[in-house]
């Protein structure tokens, strides 16, 4: 069976859209453990598991698109940037952790807008599973578990942010090397 070409497309955009609702229900009552946080935590959840349908339903039907590989990565940073926003305005995240991943995400996207005349840089692995890592990480900190299950989860919470933390880090630096590496191969290929 057929899908419309921009259903892919049109599931990013959707996701991009879902990202302001996320963090005015997570914000809108100060965070409180109440039926808004749980829906906060929910439409994230949904939200950022479309970003494994959209690329599945691409690739499946091969309607991947230029313009599909520039927005879904950014649709899963404005997601997850908003994210880590909205946990450290509310005082659950140290704000630096949100700053560092700011810095690469933001970093990683402006240059992607630099080089889209050139050539289109895609997620790599390591970003996909930075992605993922921060999906799981994002996840269980939105939901107020702790009211269910007991403050031990706050170390559970710790442990999956450190992670994902580290990832992104690893993954900014993977970005960077690949491209440089990219470039020179490029500069020597024009040489000969």
């Amino acid at each position: 069976m057929a899908i419309p070409r921009q259903l892919p497309n049109a599931i990013t955009i959707v996701r991009i859209l879902c990202a302001p609702v996320f963090l005015w229900m997570l914000l809108a009552d100060g965070g409180a453990d109440g039926a808004l946080r749980w829906w906060a935590a929910v439409l994230f959840i949904v939200a950022i598991a479309t970003d494994g349908i959209d690329g599945y339903l691409a690739r499946k039907h091969d309607i991947v698109t230029d313009l599909g590989k520039l927005l879904d990565p950014i649709a899963d940073k404005v997601l997850t940037g908003f994210a880590f926003i909205g946990l450290s305005i509310l005082g659950e995240l140290p704000w630096w952790i949100t700053i560092v991943v700011l810095i690469r995400e933001i970093g990683i996207t402006v240059y992607r807008f630099m080089v889209v005349s050139d050539h289109v840089l895609a997620a790599a692995w390591m970003g996909k599973l930075k992605t993922v890592a921060q999906a799981v990480a994002l996840s269980l900190a939105l939901l107020p578990l702790w009211t269910l299950v007991g403050d031990w989860i706050w170390w559970v919470n710790g442990i999956t942010m450190a992670i994902a933390v580290v990832l992104t880090i690893a993954s900014g630096i993977d970005y960077i090397v690949s491209e440089v590496r990219a470039a020179r191969s490029r500069r020597e290929g024009g040489r000969r």
